[in-house]
């Protein structure tokens, strides 16, 4: 049913300033016009607006500003990310679903999304505040050719997706070591990274993204409120997010192209681009000392570059960086 529903989808999106008749559908994907036209009354209940004009056929005049497995797959033109998409209205955590899905072998590019999550993680075991019809919450399933060392750089790779991609929109989003998404000095978005391998193997890894993007000022958890935002209280305006779904999606595929054919390095220097607070002073705690040290960006492993008040670099793979006033 999904699958010739997503081919329907298709081939009306590829009709879309045109009329396609019922008997080209029929014919298309190989189901009874009666079929065709059960398909469209699910489409329509879903909140596209059909127009069904006799003896010339469908046509799609708007597609809903809404999530849900159809309109995901409307205008979707990626290769391989969100060919397999499961969604769903409500879950505890799109991480643990995608986790449990990898392991029963989902296929590279799958996408788990849902409108809510009741129990959303962040790193460190965080909870991740997700309400409904807000943000876009999303694990995403890849089955890298790469090896286990080299995936803490996909994070940074995933983060560099999601920052070029607000930049696109005039949205000057920034990134926090190592892959939270700023907007001024308040988190904007956030990206959690699992992986199941072996020694020199990676059967998967799961990355998961969260990003506030319409909560008001009220709907963002009492909290976390002096320290986190959303796209819209930054812009004042609603953003479509199936919109930006299919946009990260596109940038994550570019960026995932460049660094599996042209190494880290390029995606380091995209990275430089876009690092909050490069060559300021920062706290940095670790699991052994805090201390103070000017924030130097990330070196060519992707790991953390900090200039200690004699002039020496410490090169770290694990701390956490806050501000210190200057």
């Amino acid at each position: 049913m999904d699958t010739t529903r997503n081919r329907l989808i298709r081939i009306l999106q590829e009709h879309n300033t045109s009329h396609v008749s019922g008997q080209y559908l029929s014919e298309q994907l190989g189901i009874s016009r009666a079929a065709v036209w059960k398909h469209m009354k699910a489409l329509e209940a879903d909140g596209y607006d059909i127009d069904a004009v006799p003896r010339k056929g469908y046509q799609v005049r708007r597609s809903p500003d809404k999530l849900s497995k159809n309109t995901l797959n409307w205008q979707l033109d990626t290769e391989w990310i969100g060919r397999k998409i499961i969604f769903e209205e409500e879950l505890d955590s799109t991480q643990v679903l995608a986790k449990s899905l990898a392991d029963q072998g989902a296929v590279h590019g799958t996408v788990v999304l849902a409108d809510q999550q009741l129990s959303g993680k962040g790193t460190k075991g965080r909870n991740w505040h997700s309400p409904a019809g807000t943000g876009i919450w999303m694990s995403l399933i890849i089955r890298p050719d790469f090896g286990p060392r080299e995936a803490a750089q996909l994070t940074l790779a995933a983060a560099v997706a999601i920052a070029r991609t607000f930049h696109k929109q005039g949205i000057k989003a920034a990134i926090k070591w190592p892959n939270d998404i700023y907007l001024g000095d308040k988190k904007l978005a956030g990206i959690l990274t699992e992986m199941q391998a072996e020694q020199d193997y990676i059967q998967h890894i799961v990355l998961g993204i969260g990003i506030n993007i319409n909560q008001t000022e009220t709907e963002i958890a009492p909290d976390i409120r002096q320290k986190a935002t959303s796209l819209r209280i930054e812009t004042g305006k609603e953003w479509n997010r199936q919109e930006l779904i299919h946009l990260i999606w596109k940038e994550f595929e570019e960026v995932y192209y460049l660094y599996t054919n042209k190494g880290f390095q390029v995606i380091r220097d995209e990275w430089m681009q876009y690092a909050l607070r490069l060559g300021h002073r920062v706290i940095a705690t670790t699991p052994s000392a805090v201390f103070a040290a000017v924030f130097k960006g990330i070196g060519e492993d992707g790991e953390l570059l900090l200039e200690n008040d004699d002039g020496s670099i410490q090169r770290l793979y694990s701390a956490e960086l806050e501000w210190k006033e200057e």
